[in-house]
């Protein structure tokens, strides 16, 4: 793996790739010195309104419907730490590693833009977790996507505290331990910083960003096997001809079909059967191909843009700026922690995949079924049908994947549960989405590689021919990690080695 040079953190916007590094590589952040200026510069602002008398919400008062408390001065520190361990109430299994690495990266990303007031040290304070690979144990239930991931991020605070629970270097630790070993001392939240730190969107937007590099992944090796399947299943590919998308005008379906062209360019399969085909159409799962799958393209493309913005946003309150004259600062209290921005996209995302894995489980079952008395493959392409099962039930397991997909496009941004006494009474439940859309990366993923092992068995019945260079190429790879099935043995294992070859990257983007 090659080494990463660190991200540095600038107050400038952070790139889902960037994210994806430092959450599944590792890449090392550092806290740039003009982000810690201006991040010096905000916390003079807060303490000047302070010192001026000035009311602002969460550092001199209460916090939700009990903003209406004004506290001493000598309360104000105290009251940051009960804030984030009365906050700390989540439940459920936790988040996986990469995902809280990902989470605490934006925090602090978002915190070093200045407009927060909080001092530097909470930002040197999770840069340094992170190059100790000193990751919290947040309970993936608790958001409901406004007023920020409050629990989850609180359960993050906790650690900071040396406090709550950790994972230090892939063990189970307690906070206040894990933090000794690494020779940190434990944070401890000056005005309004413990409000700053879970007053955010940081959790929704990591889980986007990481999600977005996956689905960029699982949409190439998508778009290989459905081209596999074209020769697989002995198809035409005049449907790919860019005079029929030239009419139709469709953006993301033109640059499919050229895309799946270009894939199968040189393939022996396609002209051996152009002559004399009774068949005049293929079924849709074939022909509809770049329709479907360029109407997923379209969707994301819509969607990335407002979580891309998402990863360059300041998103607690209240926020301080500088007054008109520029000698004062000025706190607006607003609404930037709420999810709804991203909610709406992240809803978005699982019906796409849906579409993906659902077409893929079409051409499964075309081919599996074995209907086509034009195409020479065996039934589920057994090695000898009755006696060897072949490929039958991973079409079972695709269709569960798809029967769960459709399930999870329901959108979680349309269902409002009030809070805080009502005074918080319109949620995003953002962070629901994101959790959905997560799943739903994971199921499309699967019923990809079922489709790639599928394909890349049915080629082997049309040799001698061969299949356009790109084709090819995808299925040495897939050969690579799975042999030919000349027997019946358990398909899981191959399915599992397809997943991480998507997982990885290997079939693009490129």
């Amino acid at each position: 793996m090659t080494a990463l040079d660190p991200l540095v953190l600038d107050g400038s916007p952070l790139a889902p790739a960037d994210v994806h590094d430092v959450a599944h590589r590792r890449r090392g952040v550092a806290f740039g010195a003009a982000a810690r200026e201006r991040v010096a510069a905000g916390r003079r602002l807060l303490e000047g309104s302070l010192a001026a008398g000035a009311a602002i919400y969460g550092v001199n008062t209460g916090f939700g419907s009990l903003a209406r408390v004004r506290l001493d001065a000598a309360e104000l520190e105290e009251v940051q730490a009960n804030l984030l361990r009365s906050h700390a109430a989540g439940v459920g299994p936790p988040l996986e590693p990469a995902l809280v690495r990902a989470t605490m990266l934006l925090l602090a990303a978002s915190l070093s833009r200045g407009c927060s007031g909080v001092r530097p040290e909470p930002i040197e304070m999770l840069v340094a977790m992170l190059e100790a690979d000193l990751l919290p144990v947040v309970p993936s239930r608790g958001s409901v996507g406004a007023s920020g991931d409050l629990a989850p991020l609180a359960h993050v605070a906790l650690v900071m505290l040396g406090e709550g629970e950790a994972i230090l270097a892939g063990r189970p630790i307690a906070g206040g331990d894990a933090l000794r070993e690494v020779g940190l001392e434990p944070f401890r939240p000056a005005a309004k910083e413990g409000l700053s730190i879970i007053n955010g969107t940081h959790l929704m937007a990591a889980s986007a960003a990481l999600s977005l590099v996956e689905i960029d992944r699982v949409l190439a090796a998508a778009e290989v096997a459905a081209a596999m399947a074209i020769d697989a299943c002995r198809g035409s590919n005049g449907f790919l001809d860019p005079r029929l998308h030239e009419v139709r005008r469709q953006r993301g379906p033109a640059e499919v079909a050229a895309r799946l062209e270009r894939l199968l360019a040189g393939s022996e399969v396609v002209p051996s059967h152009a002559e004399n085909d009774p068949r005049v159409q293929d079924p849709y799962c074939l022909r509809a191909a770049p329709q479907v799958i360029g109407a997923v393209h379209d969707a994301i493309a819509a969607a990335r843009t407002p979580l891309e913005l998402e990863l360059g946003a300041v998103t607690d309150n209240p926020l301080l700026f500088s007054d008109e004259r520029g000698d004062g600062a000025v706190a607006l209290s607003g609404a930037n922690f709420h999810g709804m921005p991203i909610a709406i996209p992240l809803d978005i995302l699982p019906i796409a995949l849906a579409h993906v894995a659902g077409i893929a489980e079409r051409r499964i079952n075309w081919l599996l079924t074995a209907g086509d008395p034009e195409n020479p493959v065996t039934p589920h392409l057994s090695p000898r049908p009755g006696l060897h099962s072949g490929l039958m039930i991973a079409q079972y397991t695709a269709a569960a994947c798809c029967n769960e997909l459709q399930g999870l496009a329901a959108p979680a941004s349309v269902a409002n549960i009030p809070t805080c006494a009502g005074i918080e009474d319109y949620n995003s439940m953002g962070a629901t989405s994101a959790a959905k859309l997560r799943t739903a990366v994971d199921l499309a993923r699967s019923v990809v590689a079922i489709e790639l092992l599928v394909m890349a068995e049915g080629l082997e019945f049309q040799r001698p021919l061969r299949s356009g260079a790109g084709v090819e190429a995808a299925h040495a790879r897939i050969r690579d990690a799975v042999p030919r099935l000349l027997g019946d043995r358990p398909p899981a294992p191959d399915i599992a080695k397809l997943e991480t070859l998507v997982r990885d990257g290997v079939f693009g983007p490129s």
